[in-house]
Order: C-alpha cells, then structure tokens, then sequence
C-alpha cells in the first residue's frame, strides 16, 4: 500500500497545472478536451455489476456468517430469511443476465470481426508490472507506458470473470441441490457452500481493499473517478495513464483530418464514429467537468 501511494503521489506531480500548456504542439491536430472512454453499454453493465454484487454481499454474507451481531439485525430487516433468501436469488437472476449479456457481447464481437483483444493479458503486461515495480522502488526514472488497459484492470476484470464462474455455477447448485446430485454426488453440494461463501468474501475484500482505493482514494484521482459513469475521460489523464492509446487516436485524427471528408467516405463507420465522439467530445459545452 505504501508503494502504490507513493507512486500516485509522484503521478500527481507530474499532472498538468492551469495555464501550463503540456498538450502536443504545431497545428496538425487540434487537441479534443475530453475523449469517450466507455460507451453507454459499458457504464451501463457496470451500474448493473455494482448494485447486484452490493445487494448480493447485503443479502448472502448474514447467511454465509450467521453468527455476527450484525447479521442477524440485516435479516430482521430484511424481513427474515426467507424473505434474504428471495432477495439474494432475484438478485443472482440479475447478476446471470449480466453475465451472459456480457459473454453474448463478446461473441456477436468476434463473429462479426470487430473485437479488439484489449482485454488479453499478454507478454506486455508481465513486464509493464516489473517495470512499475522498479519505478515505485525509485529504480526507474519513468513508468511504464500504457495502452487502453493497464495490467492491474486486466488483473481485476479476469478476477470478475473467473469469480463470476464461481458464484454462478456454485450458487446453482445450491439452489437447485435436488437437480445436480442426481448427477453429482452429495459432498458437491457441501463443497458449494464453502466455495460460494468463500469466494463471496474475496470477493468483497477485493473490491474493499484494491478496487474502492483506485477509484476513491488514490492521490491521483481523489475524490473519484467517475469516468465509469461519465463515459469521458480528460486528453491529460489519457495522455499521463494511457500514452500508448492516445498517440494511436492522435494518429487517427490526424490521419483523418489530412484525408478530408472525401477521405473518410471509405472508412469503417466504427472508425468514423470514434473519431465523431472525440470531435464532438472537444466542443460539448454542457460537460459539468467530472471524469
């Protein structure tokens, strides 16, 4: 923890004061004020994932502890036990359909050729976690540079997706134990239980202790990054977190803004749409100026 504050204190310093001009220079390109990060899908799913894993965490950890003081006043106010129990499986209903809306996504992508594997963790990202090592311990002079997703968020999401397998599949099994013993045997259902519970609570410790300080706390973005929910993030943040994705975009503006609209007729209207949001992203006055 101590290193991680002190790399975002130092990421800090090196942000961009008002009035100090550190975008690109010459008059190529215009530099957009904002540029889309996430699309409404996107924020959208995350707005889903959150309040279902709260209420999961609200409803299943008291089943999970019941002992605790504190678990036993949230089952009284929530009804009683049947009444957490109902709860918590309308809830996992919730959390399913986001699961396989998510995967359906992925795979209409790749079926129709669009996918960008951003996601993939590769040789890339081992080093970049080196590299940042040595730069938080003072024995590097810069920090690694970036693309779209640093290896820490891919860390995180393949968490998600490795732990949602779990409490699905789990979390089936315990509501319908009749159904899979009649293929398993029934020490399944007991090794569910624990698994189910177990990955509950690391789940939650995860998103405590990593995921709420990287978006609430750490110096270089206090007090929160609301680009999850603004879809936007600023061309300073882009170009300090993710250097790599933002000389790409600026060559595509670039690129774009030489070609001309005659240019652009033949371009992918994916392309085109990217490069529309960051035009229009740069002259939207109505932005309240939240990442």
């Amino acid at each position: 923890m101590k290193v991680t504050v002190a790399t975002a204190v130092a990421r800090e310093r090196r942000r961009p004061r008002p009035g100090r001009r550190t975008g690109p220079r010459g008059d190529a390109w215009k530099e957009p004020e904002w540029f889309i990060r996430f699309d409404v899908s996107q924020r959208l799913q995350h707005i889903v994932l959150a309040l279902s894993f709260v209420g999961l965490v609200i409803t299943g950890l008291p089943q999970k502890y019941p002992n605790w003081p504190l678990a036993t006043w949230t089952i009284q106010q929530l009804g009683g036990i049947d009444n957490s129990r109902l709860i918590h499986r309308s809830l996992a209903v919730a959390f399913i359909a986001l699961a396989v809306y998510h995967l359906g996504g992925i795979i209409i992508t790749t079926l129709r050729g669009r996918l960008r594997p951003t996601m993939v963790p590769n040789q890339k990202d081992v080093l970049d976690a080196l590299a940042m090592l040595r730069y938080s311990l003072g024995l590097a002079p810069a920090p690694p540079r970036f693309d779209r997703y640093e290896y820490r968020q891919k860390f995180e999401y393949w968490g998600i997706i490795f732990g949602s397998a779990i409490m699905i599949s789990t979390g089936l099994v315990l509501w319908f134990p009749i159904l899979f013993t009649k293929v398993l045997p029934g020490e399944a259902v007991a090794a569910a239980r624990e698994a189910h519970g177990g990955e509950a609570t690391l789940a939650l410790l995860t998103i405590v202790i990593w995921h709420l300080y990287s978006v609430l706390l750490s110096p270089a973005i206090f007090p929160a990054d609301l680009s999850i929910f603004t879809g936007r993030i600023s061309w300073q943040r882009m170009e300090e977190e993710h250097p790599l994705e933002y000389d790409r975009l600026r060559r595509e503006l670039e690129r774009a803004k030489a070609a001309g609209p005659a240019g652009n007729a033949g371009r992918p209207r994916r392309s085109n749409r990217r490069l529309a949001r960051a035009r229009r992203s740069a002259s939207d006055p109505g932005h309240d100026g939240q990442e």
